[in-house]
């Protein structure tokens, strides 16, 4: 018989995932800390577009053969089917404080983690070799390779930028050693969501990736500490998360250089789609997955990224949350982040809005 803490059914979860995937990395230890019985597959690209008309990494395929995608849709859905343990906190501050991290992982921190594989001669080099290991293919490796160094430009990782995305992930890793030196998690003795958010750059890039690693190993001990708990959960050994819906104050410098960094860009990506959207024809109710670039900035350094629809609808749920809250949370949140970017991001009123239709983003009709 398995765990008492263990959550039990009749056939194995399917995940459907790479070591070196982003979202894959942000995803599996949320389904370790459920007690899953799950069975990783190395992704079958075909099955995977049979299944959602799309090529996107990770799936979770259910024992009842349902298909989830989309690593916030598999966070809801694993919660509503297996709520103990809780990945979600109860209390509105330490909620909405990890829907921003998860927000900045999913809309900003793609960028250091690309800039860290692909921005430098060895990075580069070791990660090809790696994807070509991992396809089987030398040819199929590279080809993979060379889709990721123009995603790499897509998402922002300029050349001329390098110093100011090293500049910016040296004091994430600095706040986040400072926060562990006394939590274990994120938010207290409890894993949540934004650790396992958290987890996809930190663990699927810096982790994973020679340069970087190195860069961890050496300056971040306690980070990969924190690492090694996610990946190991052992969840029944946990604690809580901080009493009275508390964020510790460690963790409030984390948002701070988080939010500082990725609420400029996050508002002008927002401020682009929103005018292509103005601008749309009255019966297209599906936005394209890209619409062009926006000319933003990091630390003073121009870079263009790439204007996505999806950013949008992460922006959307998180600014949803923040209105859900009761007043006195609110208020709360509002003390408790009033010396960083983020309330300026919560302020922003989206005049168009979206939602899922299966695995399709689709603009609301009213």
């Amino acid at each position: 018989m398995p765990p008492a803490h263990l959550n039990r059914t009749d056939a194995p979860y399917q995940f459907h995932a790479f070591e070196v995937s982003y979202f894959s990395a942000k995803v599996r230890p949320a389904l370790r800390y459920k007690g899953l019985w799950v069975e990783e597959r190395r992704a079958d690209l075909k099955e995977i577009r049979e299944r959602t008309g799309l090529t996107f990494i990770p799936i979770v395929v259910t024992p009842d053969d349902e298909t989830w995608q989309d690593s916030t849709e598999i966070y809801r859905l694993l919660e509503e089917r297996h709520p103990q343990p809780p990945l979600f906190p109860s209390g509105g501050l330490q909620r909405l404080a990890a829907h921003l991290i998860e927000l900045y992982c999913d809309e900003f921190a793609l960028i250091p983690a690309m800039h860290y594989r692909w921005g430098s001669e060895l990075g580069e080099a070791t990660a090809r070799a790696r994807f070509c290991g991992m396809v089987g293919n030398h040819k199929l490796g590279n080809l993979a390779a060379d889709r990721m160094v123009a995603a790499r430009f897509l998402v922002g990782a300029s050349v001329a930028a390098g110093p100011q995305i090293e500049e910016h992930t040296h004091d994430l890793l600095g706040s986040l050693s400072s926060h562990f030196e006394a939590h274990p998690y994120l938010l207290g003795g409890r894993q949540s969501f934004a650790d396992c958010a958290l987890m996809g750059p930190v663990d699927g890039h810096f982790f994973c990736d020679l340069v970087s690693r190195r860069l961890l190993l050496e300056t971040a001990e306690l980070v990969v500490g924190w690492i090694e708990r996610c990946k190991f959960p052992n969840t029944d050994q946990q604690g809580e998360w901080l009493e009275g819906d508390a964020l510790a104050p460690s963790l409030i410098r984390v948002l701070d250089v988080m939010g500082g960094d990725a609420v400029p860009i996050v508002l002008d990506l927002l401020r682009a789609f929103e005018d292509w959207a103005d601008q749309r024809p009255a019966d297209q109710s599906e936005p394209p997955r890209g619409i062009g670039s926006c000319r933003t900035s990091l630390r003073g350094a121009p870079i263009d990224r790439a204007i996505m629809a999806y950013t949008l609808y992460s922006a959307q749920q998180v600014i949803d949350c923040y209105k859900g809250l009761t007043t006195a949370d609110r208020s709360r949140v509002d003390t408790a982040l009033a010396d960083t970017a983020w309330p300026q991001l919560l302020a922003y009123a989206p005049r168009h809005r979206l939602h899922k239709e299966r695995f399709k983003l689709v603009f609301d009709s009213s």
